[in-house]
């Protein structure tokens, strides 16, 4: 019995531990960008906790066609440098990364994509988070950024600036972007993320590069000779957020869960030992208790005693 107990109140505390690290482990991107130049470009990919520190027993794993991948394995992808994942865009390309742990829990996923196209949108492969601000850049094979047309869901955002910023992003600035030349033509497209805030500590937002995708027909966007201005709807007001009881509620159950699961086995335990007997009018409660009281030829011999707290 006792051996049993110990055995499920371990499993408990793994399990409370498993949920806490899936929380806390997301896939690195370094650069963070989206967009790649196929041929002449690379990224590093590694599996760090909230302070940016890279975590054992992680696995950086890619889905491509339905099909999933280990990072450095024979028939998989990329190649391993220290802890990280190291990317090379001999091909075009587009992928799903994410991380896995040898328990199963796995992190968000994050989409990157490698081109041959004449420009690719720099646009944050990890998500935004609100408040932030994000600037898009069109840059051509060179590496320089390039006078371009910036369009969000089909709708032109500006035009005739080598970038345009989204201010204080909100939930509805997520969507699909892409920019375009006259020369070279619309970049492929990409999908902007935005997530809530921080809960559990005060830290800096900070806006993260670049994303891609599809390929917008040539239509999307209007001639050099006529461009057109626009700028974005202001954000929809958001209701206060309510995270932080969420965590807070979150918190509580971790902390005492062990507490009250630990209590409830003992009780079983002791309750397992107490029995009563009733003759007439009379109940009489017993706890049996076993001492180890000498230890023969064939092994140690046991007494139980009974303890009569009757009155």
């Amino acid at each position: 019995m006792k051996t049993a107990a110990v055995t499920l109140l371990f499993c408990v505390f793994v399990l409370l531990l498993s949920a806490l690290t899936v929380s806390t482990v997301s896939l690195s991107v370094s650069p963070n960008l989206q967009q790649f130049f196929s041929g002449s470009s690379s990224v590093s990919l590694s599996c760090v906790d909230d302070d940016g520190q890279t975590v054992d027993g992680w696995t950086v794993k890619r889905t491509r066609e339905g099909l999933s991948e280990d990072c450095g394995a024979a028939a998989g992808f990329g190649r391993l440098l220290g802890s990280s994942c190291v990317l090379d865009f001999p091909t075009v390309s587009s992928a799903d990364y994410w991380c896995l742990s040898s328990f199963g829990q796995r992190s968000d996923d994050v989409s990157i994509s490698s081109s041959e196209k004449g420009v690719i949108l720099e646009i944050p492969a990890l998500p935004v988070i609100k408040g932030s601000d994000v600037t898009l850049r069109c840059r051509q094979l060179n590496g320089e950024m390039v006078t371009a047309y910036f369009f969000s869901s089909g709708h032109l955002l500006g035009s005739g600036y080598k970038e345009h910023t989204i201010s204080n992003v909100q939930q509805s600035n997520e969507g699909l972007y892409w920019c375009a030349t006259d020369l070279a033509g619309p970049s492929p497209q990409s999908l902007l993320k935005i997530r809530d805030p921080p809960t559990t500590a005060v830290r800096s937002s900070v806006a993260h590069p670049p994303h891609l995708g599809t390929i917008p027909s040539s239509s999307s966007f209007p001639s050099s000779s006529n461009p057109t201005n626009s700028s974005s709807p202001p954000p929809a007001p958001q209701p206060p957020p309510t995270s932080v009881s969420v965590f807070r509620l979150l918190f509580h159950l971790l902390v005492f869960c062990p507490y009250f699961i630990t209590t409830g086995l003992l009780l079983s335990i002791c309750l397992d030992r107490i029995y009563t007997t009733c003759s007439g009018d009379r109940c009489v409660v017993f706890m049996e208790m076993t001492h180890q009281v000498g230890q023969n030829e064939d092994g140690a011999v046991d007494v139980t005693t009974e303890h009569d707290f009757s009155e």
